[in-house]
């Protein structure tokens, strides 16, 4: 499987962590509790995030951050 080139909000949580796993962290940071739920393989993040009563704000500042992570990890693999 070929990785994405950013993360999106529109992707499951679980499949967030599998590429990225330092947005666990950021997530709960965020308040985003999800990290090993059963729904998490389920839920995009977007959903989770405004189902746990984050804004759109705050996930657009999550996700910044998310990507941020991820693009350091491709650029060191």
């Amino acid at each position: 499987m070929e990785k994405p080139k950013e993360i999106t909000k529109d992707m499951k949580i679980q499949d967030i962590i599998d590429l990225c796993p330092e947005a666990a962290e950021i997530m709960l940071n965020y308040g985003l509790y999800c990290v090993g739920c059963p729904i998490a393989s389920q839920e995009s993040l977007e959903q989770g995030a405004l189902s746990h009563g984050i804004s759109k704000e705050r996930l657009a500042k999550m996700l910044k951050e998310i990507n941020k992570a991820y693009q350091k990890k491709i650029s060191e693999e």
